[in-house]
């Protein structure tokens, strides 16, 4: 890193939210045609929870933003995060707030670092600010559900075995798995349908420039392969990710 690094929100610093969205998003094309996705737009959350949308700064100038929701965890009806983890938190943080609940518990969605910073630990330090923001409003748990970086490497490999990969030390072999055990974070379970996506073949050949068979396919950013039929004309890919919680001490 060139320098020490400081965090501002959106709400703080509402000049902040351009620079933060141009440092791009997460995944490949198709990823952006989760239908639950479109709830939680940068903007929109920006506007919306606009103290939970952090811009990490490095002499003045934006290199990562990390972005989250507030919801309410555990409560008697939710008493283990939900299998659909991406998708199932959001719902949950949106349904909360239109149902005016104080929050309990923060969900981070999105940790993002500009492209010419990547691997500088800068992630790592994005999530510090984030834990940070999190006890300093009093709520005591942060959980992500976390998209290994290194799990689209071995589609085929069941998450589950792919979280049994770790290194002499313990941690786990994936990066972004990894930062969080080092902050932490303690891995709850695989979250099996975190994001499902679903789309016609040619919506699927637009979105990956591959034409789709029947059974199987490996398309580049995948975690899991695209199960595709030809005969009803679709394609479905139901993405796993793995639940961390980061249990806090609120201030």
């Amino acid at each position: 890193m060139d320098g020490i690094l400081f965090v501002a929100s959106v709400a703080e610093r509402p000049d902040l939210l351009a620079p933060a969205l141009a440092l791009g998003g997460i995944g490949a094309e198709f990823m952006r045609h989760d239908p639950i996705a479109a709830l939680v737009k940068a903007r929109r959350l920006a506007v919306r929870w606009p103290e939970h949308f952090l811009v990490v700064l490095d002499d003045g100038v934006p290199v990562a933003r990390a972005v989250s929701v507030p919801l309410v965890f555990p409560d008697a009806e939710r008493t283990e995060l939900p299998d659909q983890g991406w998708d199932g938190i959001i719902l949950w943080a949106v349904e909360d707030a239109l149902d005016g609940r104080p929050p309990t518990c923060v969900a981070a969605l999105d940790v993002q670092v500009a492209g010419d910073r990547r691997g500088q630990g800068i992630a790592g330090e994005a999530l510090t600010f984030l834990r940070a923001s999190v006890r300093e409003r009093g709520m005591g748990r942060l959980v992500v559900p976390v998209r290994p970086t290194t799990k689209e490497q071995l589609p085929s490999l069941p998450m589950e075995r792919f979280l049994a990969r770790r290194r002499p030390d313990g941690l786990s072999a994936d990066p972004w798995i990894r930062a969080h055990e080092r902050l932490g974070g303690r891995v709850v379970r695989v979250a099996p349908s975190s994001m499902t996506i679903v789309g016609t073949l040619a919506q699927w050949k637009s979105w990956t420039g591959r034409t789709l068979t029947d059974g199987t396919n490996v398309v580049d950013g995948a975690l899991v392969p695209v199960l595709a039929s030809t005969d009803l004309d679709v394609g479905v890919y139901v993405e796993p990710n793995v639940w961390v919680e980061h249990a806090l001490d609120p201030r």
